[in-house]
C-alpha cells in the first residue's frame, strides 16, 4: 500500500512555523496525506495568551512547531503546549538534523519530530505512531487520580498509600502507585518495597519505553505496582521535564493510575494537576493549611486546572483544635470530599509494622471510605459477593 493511500484520519491542525521554507515543504504532505484536516497557521511564535486563545478557540488535535527559527522561544512554546494541553500530539519541525536540539524538543514535550528534507516515508512513519497512540488514548478507560498536599506535612503520601491498598480490593484492573515527588518521595518507604529505580529512570526513557522495560522499573507489592521516587533529591525538574509522556504510557497498560505529588506549586506539579482525571487535594484543619489551600486554588484557577475534578480531603482532623468542616467549606467555596480523623498512634503502629492502617481504626476507616468514594464501590458489597450464603453455603460444605 502506498503512503498516499494510508488513512490517518481527520485532524484539526495547528501549525506554528516562522520558517517559510519549512512551511512550503510541509504543505503538500498535509494536503495529500491529511486531506479534509483544516489547518490554522501561525507564522510567528505566539505569546502564552495567544497560544491559550488558539487552543481554546480552535481546539486543535494535532500541532506542528518549527523549533529551529528561534530555538529558545520554540522550546518554551513546547513546554507551554504540554502544560496547556498535555494530550495534544506535537510534532517538532527541524530545518537540520541536530541531535541535541531534537532531544531537547522531546524533553520539553514534543511527541515526535520531522527533519528536512521532509519526505512521505518520514511523515507517514510519524503519523503511524501518532495515530496509534491517539487511538489508544481514545479507547483507554484508564483513570488517573493525583494526591496532592496544599503544603508539606499534610499526609498526602500516607493517604495515597493507604487508599491504594484498599483500591486493590475494590478495583479489578491493574493498578500502579507512582511517587512523582522529586524531592522527598516516601511511597517506597511506606510500602516497604525494595527500590532499585525511580520515576526519573522512566521519565528519561518515556518516548521509547515498553512494557518489558517497565516491569524492571516498578516493584510489585501484593498486586500493587509501585514506582518509586529518587533516593536523592532531583532539583530543577520543573525546568527540564514534563510528565505527559510518562502518564500516557501508564495509561496504555494500567486501568487505574494513582499519583503522589510532592506539592502543588511549580510547573511539574501543575502539569500533574492538569493531566489527572481526579485531583485529591489534601489539607488539615489548621489555619496555615487553610491559607495554603486558598493560595493553591488561586494558582490552579490561573493555570486552568479544572475546578470540578478537585476532591478536598481534610486529613488528621481534630475537632477540639483547628477549623471546623463548615468553616473550611465556606472559606474555600467548595465542599469537603471527606474528613479523616486524627489517629496518630494507629498511623505510627502501621508504619512500624510496614502495613496499611487497619480499617477497624478511625483513620483506617477514613482511608477506606475515600477509596470507596473514588471508585464508586463498597468494600461490603465485595465481601458479600464473595461470601457464600443460603443454599450455596450449605452445598459448599459437601464439596469439601
Amino acid at each position: 500500500m502506498s503512503n498516499a493511500r494510508r488513512n490517518f484520519g481527520q485532524w484539526k491542525i495547528l501549525l506554528i512555523c516562522p520558517d517559510g521554507e519549512l512551511r512550503a515543504s510541509l504543505a503538500p504532505l498535509l494536503d495529500e496525506l491529511l486531506p479534509f484536516s483544516p489547518t490554522l497557521t501561525l507564522e510567528e511564535y505566539p505569546t502564552r495568551a495567544l497560544l491559550e486563545e488558539a487552543l481554546s478557540g480552535q481546539g486543535p488535535t494535532l500541532c506542528f512547531v518549527d523549533v529551529t527559527s528561534r530555538d529558545e522561544w520554540a522550546l518554551a512554546l513546547l513546554n507551554d503546549l504540554a502544560l496547556l494541553n498535555p494530550k495534544l500530539p506535537v510534532v517538532a519541525l527541524h530545518a537540520t538534523s541536530n541531535p541535541e536540539l531534537i532531544l531537547k524538543s522531546l524533553r520539553q514535550g514534543a511527541t515526535e519530530f520531522l527533519c528536512q528534507p521532509l519526505t512521505e516515508d518520514q511523515f507517514c512513519a510519524v503519523m503511524e505512531r501518532i495515530s496509534s497512540l491517539h487511538r489508544v488514548k481514545d479507547l483507554s478507560s484508564a483513570k488517573v487520580i493525583c494526591f496532592m498536599p496544599v503544603k508539606g506535612g499534610c499526609g498526602a503520601s500516607t493517604l495515597a498509600f493507604n487508599v491504594a491498598s484498599h483500591m486493590k480490593k475494590l478495583h479489578p484492573g491493574r493498578i500502579v502507585l507512582a511517587d512523582l515527588d522529586p524531592l522527598t518521595g516516601t511511597v517506597a518507604f511506606l510500602a516497604k518495597t525494595k527500590q532499585t529505580y525511580s520515576f526519573l529512570d522512566a521519565l528519561t526513557r518515556a518516548t521509547e519505553i515498553d512494557e518489558d522495560v517497565w516491569r524492571g522499573l516498578v516493584t510489585s507489592r501484593n498486586g500493587l505496582d509501585v514506582l518509586a521516587a529518587p533516593e536523592q533529591p532531583a532539583h530543577g525538574l520543573d525546568e527540564s521535564s514534563n510528565p505527559a509522556a510518562l502518564i500516557d504510557f501508564m495509561r496504555s497498560i494500567y486501568d487505574l493510575i494513582l499519583l503522589d505529588a510532592g506539592g502543588a506549586l511549580g510547573a511539574w506539579n501543575i502539569g500533574l494537576a492538569r493531566l489527572c482525571d481526579e485531583l485529591v487535594l489534601v489539607t488539615t484543619n489548621e489555619l496555615p493549611a487553610l491559607h495554603a489551600a486558598q493560595r493553591v486554588l488561586s494558582i490552579f484557577d490561573r493555570h486552568r486546572v479544572e475546578f470540578g475534578k478537585i476532591r478536598l480531603v481534610v486529613n488528621r482532623f481534630r475537632r477540639e483544635i483547628g477549623l471546623q468542616k463548615e468553616i473550611i467549606e465556606a472559606a474555600l467555596h467548595m465542599e469537603v470530599f471527606h474528613v479523616i480523623p486524627y489517629s496518630l498512634e494507629d498511623l505510627q503502629r502501621a508504619l512500624v509494622e510496614g502495613r496499611p492502617v487497619p480499617a477497624s481504626t478511625p483513620a483506617g476507616k477514613g482511608f477506606l471510605q475515600v477509596a470507596e468514594k473514588l471508585t464508586g464501590k463498597s468494600a461490603e458489597d465485595g465481601e458479600t459477593a464473595s461470601r457464600p450464603g443460603g443454599l450455596a453455603g450449605i452445598f459448599s460444605i459437601f464439596k469439601r
